[in-house]
């Protein structure tokens, strides 16, 4: 059987933000999905999750859970076997951007969750069509399931969170970098600057989709998934 996928999904999301792919990569192999709940520091999130995960296992996180991959891969790099990094973002916060985070903060802990996650993924975040009210209302979801308490562990572990250049410079593993073409959250030009850190990376770009693309463009991105996961093992 192929080895095992693990999936880690963004801030203030679950299972359900990869349910499309769930249901199709499941078909062949053992398909999980891991929590980012637990945990102020992306270090600690990381280092909990090792504990539970399989000796060696692919990798895909988006978004929040794309800079937990990244941890992981510094961590544990003989232990991933190939790497996904979806709509995400490898820099550390600057003081200024950390500090822009505060006023959700303020509005989480005072009972306006609500207006705290609509600031922090606005609609033009992602694609504009139709299927935008869809996105924008199964995020919410999500996001009032986990609840306040959730949202300011995240909050403050994405503040802190190190600059991981170096661990794409030295990922050796087959990896996928991906972006949905309209995301205004982690804008396609990072991602290419993060395909060219990575010596052995597919860069893949997908239209009519932006920061949430495994439910605004699920097919097209099951099928970037399928193919990262049959490139070889071993690259040189």
């Amino acid at each position: 059987m192929a080895e095992p996928l693990v999936l880690l999904p963004g801030m203030m999301c679950d299972a359900r933000l990869f349910a499309p792919q769930i249901n199709a990569l499941s078909r062949e192999r053992v398909v999980s999905v891991a929590p980012i709940t637990q945990g102020e520091r992306i270090e600690e999130i990381a280092s909990g999750l090792l504990d539970a995960l399989p000796r060696k296992f692919a990798l895909a996180g988006l978004s929040m859970g794309g800079i937990v991959a990244m941890e992981i891969l510094r961590r544990a790099p003989d232990r991933v076997t190939r790497i996904a990094l979806m709509d995400t973002n490898p820099l550390a916060e600057t003081p200024q951007s950390a500090a822009m985070y505060e006023p959700m903060l303020i509005k989480a802990r005072a009972g306006r969750l609500d207006e705290a996650l609509r600031d922090m993924m606005r609609p033009d975040y992602l694609a504009p069509g139709p299927g935008r009210a869809a996105v924008m209302s199964a995020f919410m979801g999500m996001a009032a399931d986990l609840g306040d308490e959730v949202f300011t562990r995240q909050v403050r572990a994405l503040q802190r969170r190190r600059d991981q250049q170096p661990t794409l410079r030295r990922c050796k593993a087959p990896a996928l970098v991906l972006c949905g073409a309209h995301d205004g959250l982690t804008p396609p030009r990072r991602h290419s600057f993060m395909a060219e850190l990575i010596p052995y990376a597919e860069l893949a770009i997908i239209d009519g989709a932006g920061h949430l693309p495994t439910l605004e463009a699920p097919e097209a991105v099951t099928q970037a998934l399928l193919s990262w996961m049959a490139q070889p093992f071993v690259l040189q």
